[in-house]
């Protein structure tokens, strides 16, 4: 019986290479113009063809169903234009490239996913690539399509839609593996939303006036790191993760958030930049993470947590020049130099006598009085009054009496350098500058405050 299983193995391998190899020396290169009808090019090519795209507009609807290259010149001068309904591109089989393309003018209808490219479930493997895709709902949606690619685009959404209509630029729903890298991403609703998916990688993308540059929404195992959002609503809005890594990313300017975390457990928040947000982070309910290495500069608010942040380490994080560094309301203690090293505060008037790089007292960033104010705002009017004066000079006096909340053991003397500041101090003056050309409407129109 072996031998037998052995036999029809091998005569299986040969069958298949034998496949393969046919595919691939019958496989070709199919010139097409504007002028040729391109729907039925795609039609009568044979799995494996290639078909170049020659500059100008071919206004049509595509539906792939068989592995196909679509090139055009590395101009993106050949436009593959919709008609304003349903899908532009709707791809449903495996291995598919769409590469130095324009594609534009999909249908407008989110229940039904209308989308510039539609990468179906059975799409595994497709790539989008060095393309514009300008005027569409979604630009590209990744629809179960696994290990898909999509890369080295410009993703512009219809500005000429109340932006409440407006599609993301990048949704990816179950699609493990997939992965977005390297895109300009701008005028939609979502730059990135992902739902539902795992392993993804979304990489040194670029995200402008849009509401939150990454959505992320019940996506594991997964790595958002190394892009820039500027003048957004939110810059990393994580939500509902377990095992995920938010690393190098840059936020400037963001409305109301650069890093949001909400029921986002076990993951690392590293290296990251946020300078001028509403709050530079807000934790909600986000447990067992390792928040090390950011830089947290010019916020109203540094870091809000809501809800106690069991088994999270913060350490070697640096907050410079925020309005309140934290704001962290519960009747429980925290210590966030217990892991030997704690964080920089630029409002730590401290001492290092011994020369050891840490203040030789604890920080607390929060008192009685600031409990009070978030509780009662209105109370701000008595901030130079006799009596929070005494109060100040109570607590001072009687640690016993100090609220609930958060210390730093270990305050560190200097800022911490993290990999992502040299690149952020030679563009930090022209990301400024953008962000206040190109302010997201969504600013004016919706509160994400929470």
């Amino acid at each position: 019986m072996p031998t037998l299983f052995a036999y029809l193995f091998r005569n299986a391998a040969f069958a298949a290479l034998a496949a393969a190899a046919f595919q691939t020396a019958s496989a070709a290169v199919i010139q097409v113009s504007p002028q040729e009808n391109l729907a039925e090019a795609v039609k009568t090519a044979r799995a494996g063809d290639t078909l170049k795209l020659a500059s100008g507009v071919y206004k049509t609807k595509l539906y792939i169903d068989k592995p196909l290259t679509i090139e055009g010149p590395k101009d993106r001068s050949a436009e593959i234009q919709g008609d304003k309904t349903g899908r532009t591109i709707d791809v449903h089989a495996p291995d598919v490239t769409l590469r130095n393309l324009t594609v534009s003018q999909s249908g407008r209808s989110l229940p039904e996913m209308d989308a510039g490219i539609f990468l179906d479930e059975t799409a595994p493997c497709a790539k989008v690539e060095n393309s514009n895709i300008f005027e569409n709902s979604v630009g590209v949606h990744i629809h179960g399509a696994k290990d898909a690619l999509v890369q080295n685009n410009t993703i512009v959404g219809d500005h000429k839609l109340r932006i409440n209509e407006r599609g993301d630029a990048v949704a990816v729903w179950n699609a493990p593996g997939a992965k977005v890298i390297n895109n300009d991403i701008s005028k939609g609703r979502d730059g990135i939303f992902s739902n539902t998916s795992a392993f993804n990688t979304y990489k040194n993308n670029r995200f402008t006036d849009v509401r939150f540059a990454v959505h992320y929404m019940y996506t594991n195992d997964s790595e958002v790191s190394d892009n820039i959002s500027v003048g957004n609503n939110i810059g990393f809005a994580m939500m509902f993760s377990d095992r995920i890594k938010v690393h190098g990313n840059i936020a400037v300017k963001s409305n109301d958030q650069g890093i949001m975390l909400n029921y986002v457990n076990q993951s690392e928040i590293s290296d990251n930049v946020i300078y001028d947000a509403g709050k530079c982070a807000f934790f909600y309910n986000a447990n067992n993470n390792q928040v090390v290495r950011n830089y947290f500069e010019n916020c109203k608010i540094g870091i809000h947590f809501t809800a106690a942040p069991e088994g999270t380490v913060l350490s070697e994080n640096s907050f410079v020049n925020n309005e309140n560094q934290v704001k962290f309301v519960g009747t429980r203690f925290f210590d966030w130099g217990e892991s030997g090293r704690g964080n920089y505060w630029s409002d730590n008037s401290a001492f290092d006598l011994d020369g050891d790089g840490f203040g030789d007292n604890a920080y607390r960033p929060n008192g009685i009085t600031d409990q009070i104010i978030w509780r009662a705002p209105v109370a701000r009017l008595l901030l130079n009054s006799p009596a929070v004066a005494i109060i100040k000079w109570a607590q001072s006096q009687f640690p016993a009496i100090l609220p609930g909340g958060v210390a730093d053991s270990r305050p560190l003397m200097q800022p911490y350098q993290n990999a992502t500041m040299p690149e952020y101090q030679k563009i930090k003056d022209d990301l400024i500058k953008q962000a206040a050309k190109h302010k997201s409407q969504w600013a004016d129109r919706q509160d994400m405050s929470m």
